[in-house]
């Protein structure tokens, strides 16, 4: 009789227990988590690493993440939010600039939901856009460019003349060579390969020996294409050094997956603001790619050189430069 009482206490408590014991996910602010995307996950470059980090956010916090792909005008944005929320989910991620102005048009219909986009202007309480300080990792890319061309003439394909990192690149290359000459053009969009492919036969026929595809899509196509041309590459947001060791000279490599985590973290610590964030190589979401053998020593310890200064100052190799001339 004792043994059958005992044997029934325990019963009792593992009954009582089991919620606490199963209960392994977030007991903070996350419930589940939603990704919008205005093209596909398949794209291995920006759309790819999106989903990479909405599975790093599922694996970081044991909970259920859904995504939308080509979601593209405000309709379609408010019909997936208001599925997403239907689910549970209160982290909505919007992967690309647009998502700004589609999230503050209907924020305020979901006071308690988060929502987070890249690369953009917009912000409200509940609308947070992270943005990458991209300046810096063009510069760098530009200065192995500018070292490594042989005719002095370098492709520059951009999505759109507003990136920073087209700045960055055209400086960088003149910082290490003035005689070098940076072909620019620009798609108009993250994506399209057709036009891409026809800049860049453009460009080829100028003699350029050294490209840099800044964009989504159509960058991936173009090395390979210079790998078949026998052309020296830029890598973009992704370290593209698989496609070609000697080709791709290095990558400017962005570190979503890194800031999808890192974003996930503060909202579920009730710590994300409603405003713009900027983060840089001083957050370990940017660095700089495999380099490729055909580099030399002396290139590569120069550029991580100036990334090590950089990341201490604040300051790129010609701002440098002109600080201490004074100019």
């Amino acid at each position: 009789m004792r043994i059958k009482n005992h044997l029934f206490r325990v019963l009792i408590l593992i009954f009582f227990l089991l919620p606490v014991l199963t209960a392994c996910g977030s007991d903070g602010e996350i419930q589940k988590v939603g990704m919008l995307v205005e093209n596909t996950i398949q794209d291995q470059t920006w759309g790819n690493k999106g989903y990479r980090g909405l599975l790093q956010i599922k694996e970081e916090f044991n909970t259920d993440v859904y995504f939308k792909e080509g979601v593209t005008t405000q309709q379609e944005v408010n019909r997936a939010v208001n599925e997403f929320v239907n689910k549970g989910v209160n982290l909505i991620y919007g992967h690309s600039s647009s998502y700004g102005k589609y999230f503050v048009e209907i924020n305020e219909n979901y006071p308690d939901v988060q929502f987070v986009y890249f690369n953009g202007g917009y912000y409200d309480d509940n609308v947070t856009s992270l943005n990458f300080n991209a300046l810096a990792m063009g510069f760098f890319g530009g200065m192995v460019a500018g070292e490594m061309t042989e005719t002095n003439h370098i492709g520059l394909i951009g999505s759109f003349g507003w990136q920073p990192e087209i700045e960055g690149f055209f400086e960088g290359v003149k910082y290490k060579n003035q005689d070098a000459q940076v072909h620019m053009n620009y798609v108009n969009s993250w994506d399209d390969t057709e036009r891409a492919m026809k800049i860049y036969q453009e460009m080829k026929r100028k003699n350029v020996d050294v490209v840099y595809p800044a964009g989504n899509s159509f960058s991936v196509p173009i090395i390979n294409q210079a790998i078949a041309d026998g052309l020296y590459a830029i890598g973009y947001v992704s370290d593209q050094s698989s496609l070609s060791e000697e080709t791709v000279l290095t990558s400017t490599v962005q570190q979503v997956e890194q800031l999808y985590l890192l974003s996930a973290k503060k909202f579920d610590a009730g710590e994300l603001e409603g405003k713009v964030l900027t983060f840089d190589f001083q957050d370990d979401v940017i660095s700089m790619g495999d380099y490729s053998p055909e580099v030399p020593n002396t290139l590569t310890k120069e550029v991580e050189m100036a990334i090590n200064t950089y990341i201490e100052t604040g300051l790129l190799p010609n701002e440098k430069e002109q600080k201490r001339t004074g100019n």
